[in-house]
């Protein structure tokens, strides 16, 4: 994917916001598509990791774009099919002519987002999904570890509303279900640490879900309310497609896609803080950054490391920019395993975009971080829910994201055009 980024792409991206999860059932919150694709994906990242940490390199980076692109592939053919109960797909799944027909209707309709005006090269990303989608019971590792994801997240949501639906005789059946279906996973790295209360792996699990519960822009009325979790998903597939539209390498690409889903996980410890208010005191913003740092070393990374999760310690704090003191910074991991900043995106695209240097970039997340933020206000206003304070904020975002230190190579002046 060389192309610049499309509206149309990154609207499809965002309309997993409308998409309610659980609909048929009593909710004691709304569930949407992002927030539950959010967690799975970070669920996919450790099983990753786990699987991966004494691996080859090469082997590692191939895995985790496997699983990057197989979720994203997932998540796009969830969105067009979302008016399928799950029942109802995978009785048709059994059926290989059936679920070709509904296959071949899916890509159809995602095809206009991805391919563009000339012939796709053999290895773009559009391919890769086709591929992906076309070939459903390739029982391949990226695969299961997205299966095993999925059905955990799922789960996780069941716990939450089987309270609240003891009158739905429905409920055992899930239930029993969701046990079946995980049992085959039990082998992957971690699934049976994360399935046992009260382990660190679980933990973590439970305060990525948390996120969920935090909804963003809490004072001002917008639809739909998007929460923090799902806007952690949003910054990962934008950093990962503006990542494949520059040639970035594909340890950058991954790197990307991960520490734009992680980059507002320190949220669950602090709340999602206004920018205001983060101004509004001259200190306010080092404050914030070392309780969010003493918080996530005391209710996460300590109970990791004392579960012999050092590496997935590292990993997380590399996706949060903590070695070097901001998410948004540029930086490459060497060889001996040291986190070393970067001054500048165009030094890392010039001299560091190799799969060598483990690179991951700073304004490009950055940039996604904003253009998430842009999307949420803009959607918003053209659903005719909007206020002065939404309008400040969408015109604040845009000149920001107008800025000139914004890399050109991003293109977003014409991407921007298409929203006026």
């Amino acid at each position: 994917m060389s192309e610049s980024i499309r509206k149309s792409l990154l609207q499809f991206i965002f309309s997993g916001a409308y998409l309610l999860r659980w609909n048929d059932k009593l909710r004691p919150v709304e569930m949407t598509e992002i927030d539950k694709q959010a967690h799975k994906m970070l669920i996919a990242c450790v099983l990753w990791h786990l699987h991966c940490q004494h691996s080859p390199k090469t082997d590692a980076t191939a895995l985790a774009r496997d699983i990057i692109e197989g979720g994203l592939s997932d998540y796009f053919y969830r969105i067009v099919i979302t008016d399928i109960k799950p029942p109802v797909f995978y009785r048709i799944r059994e059926n290989a002519d059936d679920y070709a027909k509904l296959t071949d209707f899916v890509l159809a309709h995602l095809e206009t987002c991805f391919v563009p005006s000339e012939n796709p090269s053999e290895n773009s990303f559009w391919q890769r999904l086709c591929a992906w989608q076309r070939n459903p019971e390739e029982n391949t590792l990226a695969r299961r570890i997205l299966n095993a994801s999925h059905l955990f997240a799922s789960q996780w949501e069941f716990s939450l509303i089987r309270p609240f639906n003891a009158f739905d005789d429905e409920m055992d059946d899930i239930a029993k279900s969701f046990s079946e279906s995980l049992e085959p996973y039990s082998d992957l790295d971690g699934m049976t640490a994360l399935r046992t209360p009260g382990t660190a792996l679980a933990r973590f699990a439970n305060l990525c879900g948390q996120l969920r519960f935090q909804i963003r822009w809490t004072r001002l009325p917008r639809i739909p309310k998007t929460a923090v979790l799902g806007h952690m998903f949003l910054v990962a597939a934008f950093s990962y497609f503006f990542s494949l539209s520059i040639n970035a390498c594909q340890s950058r690409c991954n790197n990307n896609f991960f520490s734009g889903l992680f980059h507002d996980l320190p949220e669950v410890l602090t709340r999602d803080i206004i920018s205001p208010v983060k101004r509004s005191v001259p200190n306010m913003p080092s404050i914030i950054k070392k309780y969010e740092s003493d918080s996530l070393e005391r209710r996460l990374f300590e109970q990791l490391r004392e579960e012999n999760c050092h590496s997935l310690v590292d990993l997380i704090s590399f996706y949060l920019g903590i070695p070097i003191g901001s998410e948004f910074s540029e930086c490459y991991r060497g060889q001996d395993g040291v986190v070393h900043s970067i001054s500048d995106f165009d030094t890392l695209h010039t001299y560091y975009n190799s799969d060598e240097y483990t690179p991951k970039d700073g304004i490009l997340i950055k940039v996604c971080d904003w253009l998430a933020a842009f999307l949420e206000t803009e959607n918003s206003i053209r659903t005719g829910v909007s206020s002065p304070q939404l309008v400040e904020a969408r015109f604040k975002l845009k000149s920001l994201l107008h800025d000139k230190n914004v890399p050109p190579c991003l293109k977003l002046d014409t991407l921007l055009a298409d929203f006026d």
